[in-house]
């Protein structure tokens, strides 16, 4: 028994090894298979590798894991269209390789929505990047300063789902206008996009300071987009209300 351990764990197969004495004892009392006996304590690794991995991905992808679809309250938005969303939250549109504009004024939920969709991504083992749209220009202006550019623009690119967050809540330094088409162009047909934003494209000229960079950047992202405006009230101001009565 310890033989076999000590190479399951050679192999890497910690799970595996750490089942293996209660799936013996479990084998012998139920007469079970060599095979099936195999297969168990094979399962076993693969549950842990699939729950580690899926941990993993959800803490690289900085999304809020209490952010998700259930908790989403749809009876606040009666326009949004629900079953859309939840088949955006099949991810076929990852698959598909297309692209989500959530629009609307601030607090109707876009955020909660790219953060849910983002979290069924994660269960389908997609790789998710969530990131604040004035976060991800700091980040590319660092990595021009230390080197590490072409290395940040692999990492974006190979992501299956970047989500850009708050585009449009506040005005994007000029300088970084180059560096965020830089993104959306290796994106481009590579990969997807959920983009939340208080803007209409009209304003995109004024967001980016130049509206030759603004329509080539709205053009790459619409190409394949669905794009859906919000145009219910902030649920801040619900949450508000409710305390009101309360009172």
């Amino acid at each position: 028994m310890e033989r076999i351990k000590s190479k399951l764990k050679q192999m890497r197969m910690g799970a595996a090894a750490g089942s293996l004495h209660i799936r013996n004892e479990y084998a012998l009392s139920n007469q079970i298979s060599y095979l099936d006996f195999l297969d168990m304590i094979l399962e076993d690794e693969l549950s842990s590798r699939r729950s580690n991995s899926y941990k993993k991905r959800l803490i690289d992808s900085k999304l809020t894991y209490t952010k998700t679809i259930d908790n989403y309250d749809f009876s606040y938005q009666p326009e949004l269209d629900k079953k859309l969303i939840y088949d955006l939250a099949s991810c076929r549109f990852i698959r598909e390789k297309h692209n989500i504009v959530l629009m609307g004024k601030p607090g109707v939920g876009k955020t909660h929505l790219a953060n849910a969709i983002g979290l069924e991504a994660i269960k389908q083992d997609f790789k998710v990047i969530f990131i604040h749209a004035n976060t991800l220009i700091e980040k590319l202006n660092i990595s021009r300063a230390d080197g590490t550019f072409i290395k940040f623009i692999k990492k974006i690119k190979e992501t299956d789902l970047l989500i850009i967050d708050e585009l449009g809540f506040k005005k994007l330094p000029q300088n970084g206008n180059d560096d965020f088409f830089e993104v959306i162009r290796s994106r481009y047909e590579n990969g997807s996009l959920i983009i939340t934003t208080n803007r209409n494209f009209e304003d995109w000229g004024n967001l980016f300071g130049d509206m030759v960079i603004a329509s080539a950047i709205i053009d790459r992202i619409v190409h394949h987009a669905i794009i859906i405006k919000i145009t219910g009230n902030s649920y801040r101001i619900k949450n508000l209300m409710v305390k009101n009565d309360n009172n």
